[in-house]
């Protein structure tokens, strides 16, 4: 229960963002083994989409904390990473990007469609 009680907390702002996914995986479903920085819950969450497994070669994974960086790195995942700003920047070393806000965010950058603009 700890698990839903703290995504509950963290996610209590963004249901609607989190409406749109398919699917999320916690640190208490049955298939993670390990929790970060071991790779089990991102390796899970690849195995879960629709038309089947995608290649963590192509996923693109957004982290806030080191410990989540290195689990998807450790399955060969690219990461942005939009830490605390409190954060000492060493730990920021080893995503692919590191954005101050995920309003930085230029799908462009990584090969997708740019966001439209709803203002127009």
């Amino acid at each position: 229960m700890q698990y839903a009680r703290h995504f509950d907390l963290k996610t209590q702002r963004h249901i609607e963002l989190f409406s749109w996914m398919h699917h999320i995986v916690r640190g208490n479903d049955p298939e993670v083994k390990q929790g970060k920085p071991a790779p089990d819950g991102f390796l899970a969450a690849a195995r879960r989409f629709e038309d089947g497994p995608v290649d963590p070669r192509k996923a693109l994974v957004f982290e806030d904390a080191p410990s989540g960086v290195m689990a998807a790195k450790n399955t060969g995942m690219n990461v942005i990473m939009v830490p605390d700003p409190r954060l000492d920047k060493s730990y920021c070393d080893v995503a692919d990007q590191v954005l101050a806000s995920l309003l930085d965010f230029k799908p462009e950058e990584w090969g997708l469609p740019p966001f439209e603009d709803s203002q127009n």
